[in-house]
């Protein structure tokens, strides 16, 4: 991407009219880039959320081992009209403390590719608890499953494979390839300022076509599968933000819409279940070369993460419906106890 002018560039637009647009011109507009250090900065209806003004927001963050132990340098945020760099550097505690109602509001829907570290890092750093969600890796999944293919959750689809393909966005964006080289190179990449043009070009990558993304999911989805979509991207925001109190800071996990209910599918509540591991043996569950917890995986009809920890034992955590998630944890309890 090359600027067109300094801190401007072009985003996707969603179409309301239905109407094909073969002019590919047609479906970019402008929009400034802000580098924000004070919430002033940022538009009043993001920082104070209200139920008549529901908003639709790209996001991502940037930072160094970007975890519970990490830094968290860069959170971005595009609108329709404006992208916003939030510079967690510069604005610290205070600016955060700021975004924290946004973040964790109904009524701002944070369209994200994977939301488990980002918000590992938002609620260690800073007591957010990152809230309403749509997951765009997740929401991809549900797609597949909705037209009968399900895909491997030991392989979910990356950012750049998304964005590639023409029924979400067809862009080619090799350039995220560069920048995992780059931060290979040199980890501390986020943490420098002031912030250089490849660090904006790069940070503007990463949510410019969000928004767009998010529509085009909108048009995808059944009613149940959004639903699904909806506890599981509350789940996956939670599942590494586990402390001494579970999840009872947390808001609860809506149950099943009654609307659904009434159409007599035969759906199935979502949890969340953690299994602490003890050291040494997390290899019975991964197996040689990952051939064990694929086994559980294709065994079970739930997502199985893993998280080492710096302390005397590791994590599982398994998301999907409570049948399944107790198949996996009998499994793993099995293989470790």
């Amino acid at each position: 991407m090359v600027f067109a002018t300094p801190y401007q560039t072009y985003i996707p637009l969603p179409f309301d009219s239905g109407e094909e647009h073969k002019d590919h011109e047609a479906v970019l507009s402008m929009v400034p880039i802000h580098i924000v250090t004070h919430a002033s900065q940022l538009p009043k209806e993001f920082l104070f959320p209200s139920s008549k003004n529901h908003l639709i927001v790209g996001f991502d963050c940037e930072g160094v081992q970007l975890c519970h132990y990490g830094t968290l340098c860069i959170m971005q945020l595009a609108f329709l009209d404006a992208i916003y760099l939030v510079d967690v550097i510069q604005g610290g505690e205070k600016l955060m403390k700021a975004c924290k109602p946004a973040l964790e509001s109904s009524f701002i829907t944070k369209v994200i590719h994977d939301c488990k570290r980002d918000s590992e890092a938002l609620y260690f750093h800073f007591g957010i608890k990152l809230h309403n969600v749509m997951d765009t890796q997740i929401a991809y999944s549900l797609i597949e499953k909705q037209r009968g293919r399900r895909r491997s959750s030991d392989n979910p689809i990356s950012f750049i494979a998304l964005l590639a393909d023409p029924n979400y966005c067809g862009i080619s964006y090799i350039e995220k390839n560069d920048i995992r080289v780059l931060l290979k190179k040199d980890p501390k990449f986020w943490t420098y300022r002031p912030l250089s043009e490849m660090m904006i070009q790069a940070a503007v990558d990463d949510v410019r076509f969000l928004p767009y993304v998010h529509h085009k999911i909108m048009e995808k989805l059944n009613e149940q599968m959004l639903w699904q979509l909806a506890i599981r991207g509350a789940l996956h925001c939670r599942c590494f933000c586990v402390n001494d109190k579970g999840f009872l800071d947390w808001p609860p996990i809506p149950t099943i819409p009654d609307n659904i209910k009434a159409k007599g599918n035969a759906l199935e509540e979502e949890t969340l279940s953690i299994i602490n591991v003890p050291s040494g043996r997390m290899g019975l569950v991964i197996g040689k070369k990952g051939a064990s917890i694929l086994s559980i995986k294709n065994s079970c009809n739930a997502d199985i993460l893993i998280r080492r920890d710096k302390g005397p034992s590791d994590k599982v955590f398994i998301i999907g419906p409570v049948k399944q998630v107790r198949m996996a944890e009998a499994i793993i309890r099995g293989r470790v106890c």
